[in-house]
C-alpha cells in the first residue's frame, strides 16, 4: 500500500482535517451519537464499567493500528537505512577527529543522499497516521460524548482513584491516559505477533 510520493502532504492534509472537525461541537456530537448505537449497548444493555469500555476500544485501535503501520511501512528499508546512517555518522565523526580533508568531503557529497533517504523514511512513517486518526478521533467524540452523562471512578497508578474527567498530567482526562496505556500495552502484544518492527 502507497500513498505515492505526496502521501504525507495527504496524510498532513487529513491530520488538520480532523482537527478542523474536532473543534465542531455539532459534528463532534453526531459522530458520539452514531458510534454511540454501536458502543452504547455494551454500557446499557451489558453493564460493561466504562473503564473495561475504553480497554476494548484501545484494543481495536491497537489492532488496526499495527495493521496499516504493517502494510504501510517498510521495516525492513527503515532498519537498513537506520544501520547506513549510524555507520556513515561513525565514519564522519572518525575522519572529523582525524582531520582528514579529503575523507570529509566524500563524504559530504554522501551525506546529502543519507539526509534524502532519512527524510523519505520520516514521510513515510507519517503516512499511516492519516488512516489512524481518521478511525480513532471518531472512538474519542463517542467517549466524550458519553462522558458527558456519567460518572465513574478508576485507581490509577500514582493518581490513586480518580474520575474518569479529572485532569492529569496538566490537561489530559484520566480516561485518556488510560486509553493510551492500554493501546500502548495491547499493540506491543499485536506488533510482536505481527512481526512488525519498531517505529
Amino acid at each position: 500500500m502507497d500513498l505515492g510520493k505526496n502521501g504525507g502532504y495527504i496524510a498532513l492534509l487529513i491530520a488538520f482535517g480532523m482537527i478542523m472537525i474536532s473543534s465542531m461541537q455539532n459534528v463532534r456530537d453526531a459522530i458520539g451519537i452514531a458510534l454511540n448505537g454501536v458502543f452504547g449497548p455494551l454500557i446499557d444493555t451489558y453493564q460493561i464499567p466504562f473503564y473495561i469500555l475504553i480497554i476494548i476500544l484501545s484494543s481495536i485501535t491497537a489492532l488496526y493500528s499495527s495493521i496499516i503501520q504493517k502494510y504501510t511501512i517498510n521495516y525492513e528499508k527503515m532498519k537498513k537505512n537506520q544501520e547506513l546512517m549510524k555507520e556513515f555518522q561513525k565514519e564522519y565523526r572518525e575522519a572529523m577527529l582525524s582531520q582528514d580533508e579529503k575523507r570529509i568531503k566524500k563524504l559530504d557529497s554522501k551525506k546529502d543522499k543519507m539526509m534524502k533517504d532519512q527524510l523519505e523514511m520520516s514521510q513515510q512513517q507519517f503516512k499511516p497516521m492519516a488512516y489512524i486518526l481518521v478511525l480513532t478521533i471518531p472512538l474519542f467524540f463517542f467517549l466524550i460524548y458519553r462522558l458527558s452523562t456519567i460518572q465513574e471512578t478508576i485507581i490509577m497508578p500514582f493518581f490513586g482513584s480518580q474520575n474518569l474527567t479529572n485532569p492529569v498530567l496538566a490537561i489530559v482526562p484520566v480516561w485518556m491516559l488510560w486509553y493510551f496505556i492500554c493501546s500502548i500495552a495491547i499493540s506491543q502484544v499485536i506488533r510482536k505477533s505481527l512481526d512488525i518492527g519498531g517505529l
